[in-house]
């Protein structure tokens, strides 16, 4: 309902205006009074109403002195002045400052009524498509990530200027100026291996997160599969630190409310400059690292925990069986990315200590060790274990840590290499699966990414990239492409009204297919028919 508020000094002309006229009847409020503007003001900005009624000359503060205050703090917001002169500096001061009616008194209650109900017209017009735009930008937005992941992507590699970062935020309204800014990536995942990829408790603590997130002002980067990238800025290290404690405290205590949710989160280092976020990524990333090598629940920072030093002998006692440990190695192979591996074989050769590493005989056994892991995991997929590449007895993988770290990094590589490729294979038949749904009940209007997702038994994030990754194109931008090019084939060779094709293309608002289709096309359904009703 559009709501009204009146500001008159004179007693009488304020009561027949307000009682004289059957608001409520007409589809408005009457939502507030005041004698002068001094008085209006406050109040008007406590009630926000969709129209002023304001007298141009009283006391304390004339009507185009608040028009102007007005009109600054609630630009929407729209003005009617009335006016006993005519003269033309007003109507002219009236134009300028916004105002859409300028009425002479004395004005009758039907004029008045006449005049604010059009003016309420438009404004429940232009508060449609406000709606309606929203409601589209939310659908493209939640789901078409790319242009967001590569802003993300010329962030950590730092191949972007300051300038070129920020106008391509500023596109994607995003801010990203600050004086402070930390990295933390977090994973959510279940701990019940049956489960489908496709978790209620999942989909339920992300959006949690995300509004967490929004709390704190934190922008997020979707990393499907690998999770969410956090950026945290602020004025100061210690209220960026501030704001990360805080967060995560309340993540945390978030987290504990869902059972069968494992999170795990890798914390950067702050830096000052956004040319140095890849090195704040960078920290994050070895951190982040560290969840194949824990079986807890836990947000770790990151740092520099590089080993040094010369040959040396090493205790075997120092180093524990649990640090060895081959299904550290197995879950990365299993769930792990190609970017991550470098990564993962520092932490992963960190956590030994003891000078283990520092030893031929123990990176011998290491390497064999690793080596034995992926010929097995491969074979477990297919049987291209001939691609692996082996240790020779006088081999430059042993001669010291870094080519053993390197050698780690190339087998883990091609194992990962040859599991997405299966699995890529996988993906083709799930397109298929979800190109056969959309085919098949595009007309449901409750047919969402969501839904499709749950009938194929992925997460919605998930079958997004994937869907994204086979075909090129966002599974919210198939469906809509789908949707509307039944609706162009039903305006041209059926003479159905575009309410009733509406309907059977899965928009149950014709307004908003009206909407959507000439965002889309260019044209309104009518005009693309031929400018039949």
């Amino acid at each position: 309902m559009i709501r009204v508020f009146l500001v008159e000094d004179e007693f009488i002309i304020r009561e027949g205006i307000k009682n004289n006229i059957d608001w409520q009847a007409n589809g408005l409020e009457f939502c507030g009074e005041a004698g002068d503007g001094e008085l209006a003001f406050p109040m008007i900005r406590k009630e926000k109403p969709d129209i002023v009624i304001t007298d141009i000359r009283m006391p304390f503060m004339d009507g185009l002195s608040l028009s102007r205050l007005i009109k600054k703090e609630l630009p929407d917001t729209e003005l009617i002045i009335l006016s006993g002169y005519e003269e033309f500096e007003y109507a002219k001061e009236a134009i300028r400052i916004g105002v859409s009616e300028y009425l002479l008194k004395p004005v009758s209650g039907e004029e008045l009524l006449r005049v604010v109900k059009e003016i309420a017209g438009r404004i429940e017009e232009r508060k449609r498509e406000q709606e309606l735009y929203a409601r589209y930008m939310r659908e493209m937005e939640q789901w078409d990530t790319k242009e967001k992941r590569e802003l993300f992507d010329d962030m950590i590699t730092g191949i972007r200027s300051y300038d070129e970062l920020v106008r391509e935020a500023e596109k994607l309204g995003i801010d990203i100026t600050a004086l402070f800014y930390n990295f933390i990536l977090l994973k959510i995942s279940s701990t019940r291996h049956a489960e489908n990829e496709f978790s209620g408790s999942i989909v339920e603590t992300e959006s949690a997160i995300e509004e967490l997130c929004n709390e704190f002002d934190v922008i997020i980067f979707d990393r499907t599969p690998e999770g969410k990238a956090l950026l945290f800025k602020a004025d100061s290290a210690e209220e960026l630190e501030e704001a990360q404690a805080s967060f995560i405290a309340k993540a945390q205590e978030l987290f504990s409310n869902y059972h069968h949710i494992r999170y795990f989160g890798g914390k950067g280092i702050p830096v000052q400059r956004l040319s140095d976020l890849p090195a704040s990524y960078e920290a994050a990333s070895r951190a982040f690292a560290n969840r194949y090598l824990t079986g807890g629940s836990m947000i770790l920072s990151g740092g520099n925990n590089e080993n040094g030093g010369s040959e040396e002998s090493f205790d075997l006692g120092t180093v524990s069986p649990e640090q060895i440990d081959r299904n550290r190695v197995k879950d990365f192979l299993k769930f792990g990315e190609r970017e991550e591996i470098r990564f993962f074989v520092g932490e992963y050769f960190n956590s030994l200590g003891g000078g283990a590493v520092r030893s031929t005989i123990f990176r011998q056994y290491i390497a064999m060790d690793m080596y034995f892991c992926v010929a097995e995991f491969v074979d477990s997929l297919t049987q291209q274990r001939d691609s692996i590449e082996t240790i020779q007895a006088d081999s430059l993988v042993l001669q010291n840590e870094e080519n053993t770290v390197a050698y780690a990094c190339r087998i883990l590589d091609r194992a990962l290499e040859i599991r997405d490729s299966i699995a890529s294979n996988r993906y083709g038949s799930i397109v298929e699966s979800v190109r056969k749904l959309i085919e098949e009940n595009y007309s449901d209007d409750e047919l969402t990414v969501s839904s499709i997702a749950a009938g194929v038994n992925f997460s919605p994030n998930h079958l997004s990239m994937v869907f994204r990754n086979q075909t090129g194109q966002t599974l919210i931008g198939y469906l809509t492409e789908y949707r509307l090019n039944k609706a162009r084939e039903l305006l041209k060779c059926t003479s159905l009204r575009s309410s009733e094709i509406s309907q059977l293309c899965g928009y149950k608002d014709p307004h908003y297919f009206s909407y959507l289709f000439k965002k889309t096309v260019g044209m309104t359904p009518t005009q693309y028919r031929g400018g039949d009703a």
